[in-house]
């Protein structure tokens, strides 16, 4: 590349981001690629019995001073007569006329999974499976960098989806829960059928929790033969990566060990790479065996920018 030529930018849809477990509150987190129509965001987790008000902020930045605007403000209000959430905008450090939402679907000590549907024009949001509000937007969906969560809350996994989960033509929200931790279909060994097979451009997710005391496990992709291509081996004994051959050939790979006992894990499997997100989450396979436990069911997204971890280059020929 010749100097001062530009890459184009890489379109939104294919900025992929993982997940976050667990994340403490108040959290600030960058949105990747920003918002866009067709996005959404989920938020998974518990009101404290003792929760007073809680607050899901969607940034124009994340500065403390100046205060950033915000174009959207989702506020659940517990300690009034009447629980109720206010949905407001911030701009230029002044709030704008608030709308008010009374009959709220959120209750104390009740666990709960909302989701943000972002549209052209405005915010739908759902609590648990049902459509609860929408809110119009005052500033541009475009500004929007930042997530915040603040206040009296319990969070458990906060997701970015890029592709809307809602059946063409229908009208009521997915009552979805795509970061299930101890599901019975998840324990491993664990296999999924990929009833449409691979593509150029395809990319498989495995999230997955390492156990306590592991030894090793296997992500792997079988063929309609029920052969098996291509195997990525961890071992914990000696902290090593592996491709394993279906002859059982062994190739170390020389990249850094990104897994630990009792962390969350992401590997990635593309036509042209494996990536490795370590203590956070991952992307692949359709077998999963040994010293996991399955925290998610596998997803499938277009090839996008990594912005953390590494990437394994496929092996090229046969081991």
């Amino acid at each position: 590349m010749s100097p001062g030529e530009k890459l184009d930018p890489l379109p939104d849809t294919f900025i992929l981001q993982p997940p976050v477990f667990h994340p403490v509150v108040p959290y600030v987190a960058t949105i990747f690629g920003g918002l866009r129509a067709g996005k959404m965001v989920v938020l998974q987790g518990a009101v404290p019995l003792n929760a007073r008000r809680f607050q899901v902020d969607f940034q124009c930045g994340c500065s403390l001073h100046p205060r950033p605007d915000i174009a959207i403000h989702f506020n659940p209000r517990f300690h009034t007569t009447k629980p109720h959430v206010i949905c407001n905008t911030l701009r230029g450090g002044r709030w704008q006329a608030e709308a008010r939402w009374p009959h709220l679907a959120l209750r104390k000590g009740a666990s709960f999974l909302i989701l943000f549907l972002f549209g052209n024009e405005e915010m739908k949001v759902s609590v648990n499976g049902q459509h609860f509000l929408h809110y119009r937007y005052q500033l541009p969906l475009s500004r929007v960098d930042t997530l915040g969560i603040y206040g009296g809350i319990l969070v458990t996994a906060v997701g970015f989806l890029n592709i809307s989960p809602f059946v063409e033509g229908g009208s009521e929200y997915p009552v979805g829960h795509p970061f299930l931790l101890k599901s019975p279909s998840l324990e491993v060994p664990c296999s999924r059928a990929l009833p449409q097979g691979l593509w150029p451009g395809q990319v498989i997710i495995v999230r997955g929790l390492v156990l306590p005391e592991p030894k090793d496990f296997t992500l792997s992709l079988l063929d309609d033969a029920a052969h098996v291509p291509v195997t990525l081996r961890a071992s914990f004994a000696d902290r090593t990566l592996a491709w394993v051959s279906r002859w059982g050939r062994k190739k170390l790979i020389l990249a850094p060990f990104l897994f630990y006992p009792q962390r969350f894990f992401e590997v990635g499997r593309s036509q042209y790479a494996w990536s490795l997100w370590g203590g956070v989450q991952s992307h692949i396979p359709v077998r999963e065996t040994g010293g996991v436990s399955g925290a998610g069911q596998g997803s499938q997204c277009p090839l996008g920018e990594r912005r953390s971890g590494l990437g394994i280059p496929c092996p090229k020929t046969p081991l």
